[in-house]
């Protein structure tokens, strides 16, 4: 039933080679979607396409910087071409930023930076997958906020703010495109045992998860899980919206 509720389905998964997006990337393509990982390192890319490969599962690789516009434009066109559609995106690709630093320590490069990636990429990725979706009046498009955007976290002030910019930009897609067979929705996580989460200061981490009630980090699993659900046919009734993942946290 799994395979499914995905059968024929072409997606395109941005931060794909690593942490979150790899995971997702991962179970997509168990349930026979046709993964197409955006990513900026050539590096990573190819060792997760290489590793899915040794497991049977066959994703292409785009190299994409989601704040050029010119890229994104070319990398949708690139999957549409291949494939003559385009019906699941998710963006996972974004940077961390500044941590454990107050608002008058961060600097105006650090800031724009993080908007760059975390908000205009999210800005691109959702315009032209709409785009390629329009043509078939179909597509599921998801995009990776946090809690720290309806929260806040302190010491993270780029992040929080570029955060919540995902989460307005998404109601207003998902508004947009609430007649149509498309949605736009987003998912705001608290704080998921990854690599990036590895390379933040251990206090910033604990200030984050001290803050869950389930006293823990969620899962790689349990993000690819609601994940997969989101951008599947099932979902067909919620747009607009930003899903909890946050162990308690966020209760609204």
């Amino acid at each position: 039933m799994e395979e499914a509720r995905f059968a024929d389905q072409v997606a395109i998964v941005t931060g794909g080679a690593d942490g979150i997006g790899k995971a997702i990337t991962r179970r997509l393509a168990e349930e026979g979607v046709r993964v197409t990982i955006f990513d900026v390192s050539v590096a990573n890319a190819e060792a997760t396409a290489g590793e899915l490969a040794e497991a049977g599962l066959r994703v292409g690789v785009e190299i994409v910087d989601i704040a050029d516009e010119n890229a994104v434009h070319s990398g949708i066109e690139s999957v549409t071409g291949q494939h003559g559609k385009l019906d699941i995106m998710i963006n996972c690709a974004a940077i961390v930023g500044p941590t454990s630093t107050k608002i008058t320590e961060v600097t105006t490069e650090e800031f724009d930076l993080e908007t760059a990636i975390n908000l205009r990429g999210t800005f691109l990725m959702t315009k032209f997958a709409l785009l390629a979706m329009e043509k078939n009046d179909y597509g599921r498009i998801l995009n990776f906020a946090s809690i720290a955007g309806k929260e806040g976290n302190a010491g993270m002030s780029p992040y929080s703010a570029t955060k919540a910019g995902v989460i307005g930009l998404v109601k207003s897609a998902g508004k947009e495109y609430a007649e149509t067979g498309i949605t736009v929705n987003a998912v705001a996580p608290a704080v998921i045992r990854t690599p990036m989460v590895e390379g933040v200061d251990p206090a910033q981490v604990k200030y984050m998860t001290d803050k869950i009630p389930m006293k823990r980090c969620g899962t790689l699993d349990e993000i690819a899980a609601l994940s997969c659900w989101a951008v599947s046919p099932e979902a067909s009734f919620c747009t607009g919206f930003t899903f909890d993942l946050t162990g308690g946290r966020a209760v609204y």
